[in-house]
């Protein structure tokens, strides 16, 4: 190392960078102001925190590219909906390494699905035994019908999964299991082929509604994970596929 050597730094605007948008969001909490209400001012804003226009600007137009506030051009700036696709591109990005790699990184995501999903049985299957399963019916019966057809269904896919979770009555995890559900579908296309043909993935949503309908919770845990299956030996197969297609390099 050089002693001579300039130390580096942190720029003094990265630093008030940061101490504007955390101000920002800590103003946000104190006043308890909710999605869709408005913050002060440009003019309020700058004097509360004593910040200069560009400093702020560029504060805020951080945060609404990570979903804290939303500016309406012509009315102001409000607090945002805090939605979670900056969690979708990341993950998306990351997953699109990992294909590009070991594919280590997709069957986490794999793992943390299903987690989820698993870890929610209890819940879902007493909601839906309370609430009923007509919107689920429906969703299987036309999942049968492209499978008859000899489709895929990934719509269906997505809104069986969606319908599991309304009666719960929990958005953080039907938005968390939908991010999940877009990232995989983006790397699908470059997984191997899939090892189950739409009747066998009809079956699987079949027996999770059959569980459900017969209120057992250990049941639709067991058949949850044997969903995943499909997606697992599809992850296992790409690895040796990655490493003889290095080997052959």
């Amino acid at each position: 190392m050089n002693a001579d050597a300039p130390a580096l730094t942190v720029p003094g605007t990265m630093s008030n960078q940061q101490r504007l948008r955390d101000a920002i969001k800590q103003l946000i909490l104190n006043h308890h102001l909710r999605p869709g209400d408005s913050l002060p001012t440009e003019s309020e804003l700058m004097e509360l925190l004593g910040a200069s226009r560009n400093a702020l600007r560029e504060a805020i137009k951080a945060l609404q590219a990570l979903g804290f506030v939303d500016i309406r051009h012509g009315s102001g700036t409000f607090v945002g909906t805090l939605p979670l696709t900056p969690l979708q591109d990341f993950l998306s990005f990351r997953m699109q390494q990992s294909v590009a790699e070991d594919f280590h990184e997709v069957g986490n995501l794999l793992q943390l699905r299903e987690a989820l999903e698993v870890g929610l049985a209890t819940d879902v299957v007493r909601a839906h035994t309370n609430h009923g399963t007509a919107r689920l019916t429906l969703i299987v019966a036309e999942m049968k019908r492209r499978a008859d057809a000899g489709e895929y269904f990934p719509d269906e896919d997505l809104a069986f999964h969606g319908a599991l979770y309304v009666p719960i009555r929990n958005a953080l995890v039907t938005e968390l299991l939908e991010v999940f559900w877009t990232t995989f579908h983006l790397v699908d296309p470059l997984l191997p082929g899939p090892q189950f043909t739409p009747h066998e993935c009809w079956g699987w949503h079949q027996h999770l509604l059959e569980a459900i309908e017969r209120s057992d919770v250990d049941l639709y845990r067991v058949r949850m994970r044997d969903h995943f299956d499909g997606i697992r030996v599809r992850i296992s197969r790409a690895e040796p596929e990655m490493q003889r297609s290095e080997e052959i390099a």
